[in-house]
């Protein structure tokens, strides 16, 4: 281990990044210690839709947001949707996300995407734990029309341009139905996606834990961190209760909840919950696919005996209760594409809080204390991206030398 490597980290969040972030930095010989206030994937990581996409896992700040229209982001069935509010923050997250939302600032952002995409799938083969992750052949996209569809082609022609490669086929409404004889006949044509890849993330991220505390990590759940002081040359990292944990250095790893802590180590990035909505239900013939209807934003995934519907982009803040007309919208959006599918049997219904920035970027790195990293603000792509996100963050913790990329994810930028 490097005579730079901090011997005890602490690692505030037992998401995906967190839990990533611990598995590498023993790999690393370092004492890892978890804290979790509630428990495993207990934020955005356990009802995500579970994609591993590197052709799909763009900046969210696309300019097709700014042309949807301010009208329909305040209808709450929107898959957009941003409600009347006098939030300063949140105001003041959309302003920069508008900022963000033009063509020039898309295409650098999608550069960056380009260059972690190319190794984001690399990222999961290096972690050795119990649950695999399943290999989609194909991922399927499905539109109403063929018109729908030329909106996607765009998109990867544009990741084209980036230096960025998508393997696909043009498939029509029965080819569909070939691969997925769920979809009705409202899928008139799709595409097939090759390369990409699905997890199941509760079992997935329970997996991760394992491997972490079957090597001597510590996760401790229900703890709910309020403060950080400097303690000497290292930290100590107080919840709730009064108790406290002392570490060489800490990682704040807490999703949308990430500014609570972060903003006083010089992070001044708001990280704004993007609260996404999902349920599962079990069709009379299970999909073996993962399915995207894009012009919905809808996202299916099949989960062994269950099949995972996810959707909704909602600004909202991160404890709001779960709104029962979100999830109402995702049904009446993609009821037409199926059959057979009893969409009032539902089970595991879910509201999760993406963490996302105004530029779209992740927050990885260091803070201007020196004790003090981020991992977090992936946006929707914190399960495709956490395990890049932990090697490279536990590279830079144990005197290694992280990928030029990650200087784009500065915490302080």
């Amino acid at each position: 281990m490097s005579k730079k490597s901090p011997g005890h980290i602490a690692i505030i969040g037992a998401g995906m990044s967190g839990l990533t972030t611990a598995w590498h930095l023993q790999e690393q010989g370092v004492e890892v210690t978890v804290l979790e206030r509630d428990d495993v994937a207990a934020g955005s990581s356990w009802g995500n839709a579970g994609w591993l996409t590197p052709a799909l896992t763009l900046p969210l700040s696309e300019p097709s947001v700014l042309k949807y229209g301010l009208t329909a982001m305040l209808d709450p069935t929107s898959p957009l949707y941003v409600p009347v509010t006098a939030d300063p923050r949140l105001l003041r997250f959309l302003a920069g996300f508008a900022r963000n939302c033009t063509p020039g600032r898309w295409r650098r952002a999608m550069g960056i995407f380009t260059e972690v995409n190319r190794v984001a799938l690399d990222a999961f083969d290096e972690l050795d734990i119990a649950e695999p992750t399943h290999p989609a052949r194909p991922f399927l996209a499905a539109f109403a029309t063929e018109e729908d569809r030329l909106a996607m082609v765009r998109e990867f022609d544009g990741v084209a341009r980036s230096g960025g490669t998508v393997e696909y086929d043009l498939l029509s409404g029965d080819q569909m139905r070939e691969h997925e004889p769920v979809l009705a006949d409202g899928v008139t044509a799709g595409i097939a996606l090759h390369g990409q890849r699905f997890i199941d993330p509760p079992r997935y991220l329970a997996a991760l834990a394992e491997a972490v505390e079957d090597r001597g990590g510590q996760i401790r759940r229900g703890v709910d961190v309020t403060d950080i002081r400097q303690r000497g040359a290292g930290v100590e990292v107080l919840d709730r209760s009064g108790d406290s944990v002392r570490a060489d250095h800490v990682v704040i790893a807490t999703g949308a909840w990430l500014g609570r802590l972060a903003r006083r180590f010089g992070v001044r990035q708001v990280v704004q919950a993007g609260r996404g909505y999902s349920f599962t239900v079990r069709p009379e013939t299970m999909p073996t696919h993962p399915l995207y209807f894009p012009t919905q934003r809808v996202a299916c995934t099949p989960l062994g005996d269950r099949f995972r519907v996810t959707g909704m982009m909602e600004f909202r803040p991160a404890d709001a209760p779960l709104d029962p007309r979100r999830i109402r919208a995702i049904i009446d959006a993609v009821r037409p594409m199926y059959q057979g599918i009893d969409w009032e049997d539902r089970q595991e219904e879910w509201v999760g809080s993406r963490p996302c920035t105004a530029d779209g970027l992740p927050l990885v790195g260091s803070t201007r204390d020196a004790r003090v990293s981020i991992a977090g603000g992936h946006g929707m792509w914190g399960i495709a991206l956490g395990p890049l996100t932990g090697k490279m963050l536990a590279s830079q913790l144990t005197g290694g030398r992280p990928p030029a990329v990650m200087q784009h994810f500065d915490p302080l930028r």
